[in-house]
């Protein structure tokens, strides 16, 4: 079998295990016919505030917490920061320096850099808030939910179907980011290539080093 054909094979096998059937305009479907909205979520630095800022600030999430009425999934994702790109940039700037002692200043920077690398394991954090709709939810009910069920296909398939539910999702979207913003935090929902780069990264650990989804401060903001 040719190399082609292995990749494709792998991917194929690989791909049975997941849960998701596809993701298209901001929205994951997954294999039992619920949908999944992403937010990517700022950080704050909460021991640098003060204590009423402090106070304020679990106040505001408590109350978010107690206006939902859904469940949903706070996910936070760890990972070696690789400087690698950043460190060629500074090579390739002290290579085009006409300045001495700038070179000289670039270089030392740079080996201060490589030094820092080695000696502290320096992880990124990123946060998500993961919003889900199943339409059995809208049935209540152990019985009603089995027989309001919807499939994977008929969401992929039948536009008219997915936007109805879609907008159900996206008012939950509303919810979450009317109600936390109140905490200070910065969210953005994130769309379809997003969301592909995400689960990439996610089930690619060794690829995510590379290539990183880009800070919430260059996505489009949600406030």
């Amino acid at each position: 079998m040719s190399t082609p054909d292995k990749q494709k094979k792998k991917g194929l096998s690989t791909q049975k295990y997941l849960e998701i059937a596809e993701i298209k305009d901001g929205v994951v479907i997954m294999k039992n016919g619920s949908m999944r909205a992403v937010l990517m979520v700022s950080s704050i630095n909460f021991a640098l505030k003060s204590i009423d800022e402090q106070d304020a600030t679990i106040y505001h999430f408590q109350s978010f917490l107690n206006s939902l009425d859904f469940s949903i999934q706070i996910v936070v994702n760890s990972r070696t920061l690789n400087l690698d790109n950043y460190l060629q940039i500074l090579k390739d700037n002290e290579k085009r320096q006409m300045n001495e002692l700038l070179r000289m200043q670039t270089a030392s920077y740079i080996e201060y850099i490589q030094g820092l690398v080695k000696m502290a394991n320096i992880v990124n954090k990123t946060f998500y808030i993961v919003v889900p709709f199943s339409v059995s939810e809208s049935k209540g009910g152990t019985m009603k939910a089995l027989k309001g069920s919807i499939s994977a296909q008929k969401l992929i398939s039948n536009r008219a179907t997915f936007e109805k539910y879609k907008d159900q999702l996206f008012q939950r979207v509303d919810h979450v980011v009317g109600n936390l913003g109140g905490s200070g935090l910065k969210m953005t929902m994130l769309n379809t290539q997003e969301l592909i780069e995400l689960y990439y990264n996610l089930y690619n650990p060794e690829s995510s080093e590379k290539k990183a989804l880009a800070d919430i401060e260059d996505l489009d903001l949600a406030m």
